[in-house]
């Protein structure tokens, strides 16, 4: 059964899609069954995956709709991860839900069926609390908060914590948080150092290890429609997010450790 995790800032230039593609591509070299569903209507993390967001015959909008099943909508993309694309049509698919009955609740109801698939699902959430992030927190059983270690991203995390609070006591119980993790990492920033600190002190082991740096290679990557791992798996930025993908990996076993013998008890 398939964790679904959702990246999610509503702070935009923070690394949500840059994390969603890489994790992906990581975890499917691992190698693990992933889905990156992207639910950003500027449709970054399709580009990044390979795959022409202009040339789509549908996306995840026409899912959400109920006009598309979300298996005839995905693609593989060459990095071995499948793909449910993205583009502008989101934005009209945000306005056209506004009206609808459980609005909150199509993508989840879109990514049921397809959870026997997977071992991990992945969601690309817009950079705002939008209708479009609501159905992924939704969908989702945890977040993965990508955060630059500054002042403002401070403040940021603090709202997206109080969302996550208030999904759980409404539309989603289960909801936690899978881990921060520190991104755009420039260990020679005063700042970033002091932030990171404040972070660990806070969240303790909530807070991924893995950092990832500032990285040109990184930077580069979605100019290729590659992932870091596929474009220079050696680079610091491909080193970090193979890391982070076993760090993913290592929590879910955990939790499954965990599960085990509670259901050996039943």
């Amino acid at each position: 059964m398939a964790r679904i995790i959702a990246i999610a800032n509503q702070k935009g230039g923070v690394g949500k899609t840059t994390t969603a593609v890489n994790l992906a591509a990581a975890l499917a070299r691992a190698p693990k069954r992933v889905l990156l569903v992207d639910l950003d209507a500027q449709g970054n993390a399709t580009m990044g995956s390979g795959v022409d967001k202009r040339e789509l015959e549908a996306s995840t909008c026409d899912v959400l709709l109920g006009e598309r099943d979300a298996r005839a909508t995905m693609v593989t993309t060459a990095e071995g991860f499948d793909l449910l694309p993205g583009n502008t049509d989101l934005t009209a698919a945000e306005v056209q839900l506004m009206e609808a009955d459980g609005r909150e609740q199509k993508l989840k109801q879109a990514l049921q069926p397809l959870r026997g698939d997977y071992d991990f699902i992945l969601i690309d959430c817009p950079p705002a609390l939008s209708l479009l992030t609501l159905n992924a927190l939704t969908a989702a059983d945890s977040v993965i908060v990508p955060m630059q270690c500054e002042y403002y991203a401070l403040e940021g995390l603090s709202a997206l914590i109080e969302t996550i609070e208030a999904l759980r006591g409404q539309l989603n119980p289960e909801l936690e948080i899978e881990g921060v993790l520190r991104t755009m990492f420039d260990v020679r920033n005063n700042l970033a150092n002091a932030v990171s600190a404040e972070l660990t002190d806070h969240f303790g082991d909530r807070v991924f290890r893995t950092i990832v740096p500032r990285n040109v290679r990184l930077a580069e990557a979605p100019s290729h429609g590659q992932s870091i791992v596929g474009y220079d798996r050696a680079s610091r930025g491909g080193v970090a997010y193979l890391g982070l993908a076993g760090e993913v990996i290592r929590r879910q076993h955990e939790r499954q450790l965990a599960r085990r013998p509670i259901a050996e008890a039943s």
